[in-house]
Parts: structure tokens; C-alpha cells; sequence
């Protein structure tokens, strides 16, 4: 049982997170180029593969119970635990700075060209790659 959440745990880290990370690092040359229908893609993929991710937090936390209630408790799985809930929280910024950016480019008002929304997704993606590989770190490093 112990190896079949584990495989679970890691498919959804690379299969979900993996290209959530591209898809928000993608957005802001996206956004520059005014490419609506990119960006729709790229808000509907975030949003899809940000759900998905999900599946890390559950089966990681199965794992756990799994192999052990004490392992939980461990500093590093906190940690690991509470990065994952902020990035979530990051993941939900990002989606609507998209929503606000596809709706700005959608008007083709000149005067606004979503600089604001491209410059938090920008910077929001490149805080959520760094709590990535936190996270990857406290799963590898401490034992």
C-alpha cells in the first residue's frame, strides 16, 4: 500500500506541478504579446492542473498516515505541509490576476495592456517555483 501512494504522491508532483510551474512562468510573455487566446489556455491549464496538484497534499499525507502517525509530526513535514497551503494560496492569486489580465486584453483598451497583472503573476510564479523546490528539499534533505 506504502509503495502504491508513494508512486501516486511523486506522478502527481511530476505530472501536476510540473506543468503548473510552466504554465504560470509562461504567462507574462504571454501577457506581453497580447495573445488572448494563449493566455485563456493558460488560465483554464492553471486552473486544472492547480486542482490536480491537490492530489501531492492528499496522497503525501496518506503516505504518512501509512507509514507512520509519528511521521507527520516531523519538523520537515510541517514545513513541507504549510509551504504546500501557501503555494495553493499563491496558485488561487495567480488564477484571478489571469482572469484579470484575459478580460483587460479581451477590452483592447489601449491604455491598459494588464502590466499590473503581469507583474504579480510574474512575480507570484517565481515566489511558487522557490517554495517548489523548498518543498522538494525538506522531502530529500532531512532524513
Amino acid at each position: 500500500m506504502s509503495s502504491l501512494l508513494l508512486w501516486l504522491h511523486i506522478g502527481f508532483a511530476i505530472f501536476a506541478v510540473g506543468p503548473l510551474t510552466a504554465m504560470t512562468m509562461a504567462a507574462p510573455r504571454v501577457i506581453r504579446a497580447k495573445n488572448v487566446p494563449a493566455l485563456q489556455l493558460i488560465q483554464r491549464s492553471t486552473r486544472l492542473y492547480g486542482f490536480a496538484s491537490l492530489g501531492v497534499l492528499v496522497f503525501g499525507v496518506a503516505l504518512g498516515v501509512v507509514l507512520g502517525g509519528g511521521l507527520l509530526g516531523k519538523w520537515y513535514m510541517t514545513a513541507s505541509m504549510t509551504l504546500f497551503i501557501v503555494a495553493i494560496v499563491l496558485i488561487v492569486l495567480i488564477d484571478r490576476d489571469l482572469r484579470a489580465a484575459v478580460r483587460v486584453l479581451e477590452n483592447e483598451t489601449p491604455d491598459d495592456d494588464a502590466k499590473a497583472q503581469n507583474a504579480r503573476i510574474a512575480a507570484i510564479s517565481g515566489l511558487l517555483s522557490v517554495i517548489w523546490l523548498v518543498i522538494l528539499f525538506l522531502m530529500i534533505v532531512p532524513r
